[in-house]
C-alpha cells in the first residue's frame, strides 16, 4: 500500500445532494493493486465495517449518517461523485475511495467483473438518500452529526485521513 497516491477533492451542495463542504472526499490510487484480497479485512482490523461486497447503484445517492469507504477489489468503475454536478472518476482494482458523509455517488458504467467493498466507521448502520427535496432540512444535520472516525480505513490510526481530516474541520 502506497500512502503517497492520495487525492483530496471538496464537492459542495448542488441543491439536490449536499455532499460535505467540510471534509474532503479522498481517493487512495492503487492502495491495494497488488493484494486486493486483503481490502475488506482491512477495513474491519482499522474499526470500518457493516461491510459488504457487490456493486454501487446506478443513480445519485448518499448516506446523510455513516461515513463511507469503497475498496475496488475486482474490475472497473466509472463512478460519479458528487452529484449531477459532479466528476466522473475512472477507477480499478486496487483503488479505495474515502466518502464523508453527505457525498453523492453513482455508477456510470462497470466492468462485468466489477466488485466493490464497502464498509462503515464504528460499523455504523447506514441510511439511503437521493436527495429528494423532502429529506432536507434535517439531512443537513445529521450530515454536521456524523461522529468523526478513529481510524484510515486503510492505514490506521496514524493514516491520512486522520490528519487532513482534522485539518480540515480546523479550516
Amino acid at each position: 500500500m502506497k500512502k503517497d497516491q492520495i487525492t483530496k477533492m471538496i464537492f459542495t451542495d448542488d441543491g439536490e445532494i449536499p455532499n460535505n463542504k467540510e471534509l474532503p472526499v479522498l481517493l487512495y490510487s492503487g492502495a491495494f493493486a497488488e493484494n486486493p484480497d486483503e481490502c475488506r479485512e482491512t477495513f474491519n482490523q482499522n474499526n470500518w465495517k457493516n461491510s459488504w461486497a457487490g456493486g454501487v447503484f446506478d443513480y445519485h445517492h448518499y448516506h446523510s449518517n455513516a461515513h463511507e469507504v469503497l475498496g475496488i477489489i475486482n474490475g472497473k468503475i466509472k463512478l460519479k461523485i458528487g452529484g449531477r454536478k459532479g466528476t466522473t472518476f475512472d477507477l480499478k482494482t486496487g483503488d479505495v475511495v474515502v466518502l464523508p458523509a453527505g457525498t453523492g455517488h453513482k455508477e456510470m458504467s462497470s466492468s462485468f467483473e466489477f466488485e466493490v467493498i464497502g464498509a462503515y466507521p464504528n460499523g455504523l448502520d447506514y441510511n439511503l438518500k437521493t436527495g429528494d427535496a423532502s429529506e432536507r432540512p434535517e439531512v443537513l444535520d445529521d450530515i454536521k452529526n456524523v461522529p468523526f472516525p478513529d481510524q484510515d480505513p486503510v492505514y490506521g490510526k496514524d493514516g491520512p485521513l486522520m490528519k487532513i481530516w482534522t485539518e480540515e474541520e480546523e479550516e
